[in-house]
């Protein structure tokens, strides 16, 4: 049994504001599956658990904001959950028959006064306890259940929840119910707005926070290093040849893939500096810098990225940039990235400095591929080339190394074939 609490999504995170829950006591859940949705200043975010089991109590209800590490609900066995529902059915048989809660076997707490009159039972058994959320939204007066996510959706919408069909437990209507009775147009301006919309003032003194923390506590040193692309166009252009648009790849998945190969041979630019210094991390999660229309930015990063085949590492990225911009980024991918990449290429600039995300010691910068001259050997030749930068903490290593996993990203893109 252990408490599922609420996540670090990054080191400027100090509360996270509970949006919606989508299990209720009684549900099994699995690892990795989402359980609930989180408001950080960054927008919203879908939040896994990390272990097998049930729900077994929800602690916090949606609409409250709590600290990083508030227990928000408890995952256990299911014991206590389905003996909470055995007391319960108990109550409610022995309300509807009339009798006392000797003769129906109903538990009371031991501080709780004889003289105390008993909650009125509800109308129906009830088969799993229930949050106070759940409660409030029970049908009276001709008004659908509901949860508030959903009942707040409404009110923005025009939406009548009495033409909503409910899915969620006891028939209540949820928020993906009331996003699927709407007009698209209303569903895609709404994303925007609930899921990946966020208070731009709000967020540009969070970024301006993380940074200036980073540039106060992290020695950052700089190397740059202009690379020779020749190989890996003309292995892009024989590749994409006779593809589909939809099945091509693009430089940027070259880059990444090339970042984290290098990170996996140079693993003290892989990892987290904390109160005990450098932790070198397990995986090569791979942060992408991603502009979020509106303004500001996140960087989510695409899991054991070094494993991944090029094809599967392009729709990874593809889906990543999607949902950052419309809403549906994961807990792990927020919390997880070992070293972050930015590239500021489609943009027009030919180089990027990047400032360290803390707790990460590493940013790696990919400027715009442009057609320079390049010395081959003895000779000139005008070829496509990328200025690249490394944004390094001292504290974990220097230059040479530096300069070493600078080396290692060059000799992987000249064997694109290999990556």
């Amino acid at each position: 049994m252990s408490d599922f609490v609420m996540p670090s999504l990054g080191a400027d995170m100090e509360t996270g504001t509970l949006v919606e829950w989508r299990v209720a006591p009684g549900d099994r859940v699995r690892k990795g599956q989402v359980v609930a949705v989180v408001e950080t200043d960054k927008g919203a975010i879908d939040i896994e658990v990390f272990e097998d089991g049930v729900v077994e109590k929800i602690y916090v209800d949606p609409d409250a904001e709590v600290p990083v590490g508030t227990p928000l609900a408890r995952i256990g066995a299911g014991t206590d959950a389905r003996q909470a529902g055995i007391e319960s059915s108990m109550a409610d048989a022995g309300a509807e028959d009339g009798g006392d809660a000797k003769a129906t076997g109903r538990l009371k707490p031991e501080s709780e006064s004889e003289s105390e009159p008993e909650p009125e039972p509800e109308s129906e058994p009830a088969s799993r306890p229930k949050t106070e959320a759940q409660r409030a939204s029970r049908p009276g007066h001709g008004v659908p259940p509901a949860s508030p996510a959903a009942r707040m959706r409404a009110r923005e919408t025009g939406l009548d929840l009495a033409d909503v069909q409910g899915s969620g437990p006891d028939g209540a209507i949820v928020l993906k119910d009331v996003e699927a009775a709407l007009p698209d147009t209303e569903i895609e301006t709404g994303a925007r707005r609930r899921r990946a919309g966020f208070d731009a003032t709000e967020m540009r003194r969070t970024i301006a926070a993380a940074m200036s923390r980073s540039k106060r506590e992290i020695p950052h040193y700089y190397l740059a290093t202009t690379m020779d692309l020749a190989a890996a166009e003309s292995w892009l252009d024989n590749y994409n040849h006779d593809r589909p648009p939809a099945e091509r790849i693009l430089l940027s998945a070259l880059f990444m893939k090339a970042t984290a190969l290098a990170l996996a041979r140079h693993r003290t630019l892989n990892g987290h500096y904390g109160d005990d210094g450098f932790v070198p991390a397990d995986t090569v999660n791979v942060g992408m810098a991603i502009h979020l229309r509106g303004g500001g930015l996140v960087a989510p990063a695409i899991l054991d990225t070094d494993t991944l085949a090029l094809p599967e590492l392009m729709v990874r990225l593809q889906d990543l940039v999607q949902r950052a911009r419309d809403g549906g980024l994961r807990g792990s991918e927020i919390a997880s990235a070992s070293a972050t990449v930015t590239a500021l290429g489609e943009r027009g600039v030919d180089s990027v400095w990047g400032v360290i995300h803390p707790p990460q010691v590493s940013m790696i910068g990919f400027g715009r591929p442009r057609r320079q001259p390049v010395a081959i050997g003895d000779a000139l030749a005008v070829r496509l080339a990328v200025e690249v930068s490394l944004a390094a903490d001292h504290r974990v290593c220097d230059g040479h190394l530096g300069a070493l996993f600078l080396g290692e990203i060059e000799r992987q893109l000249q064997q694109p074939e290999n990556l």
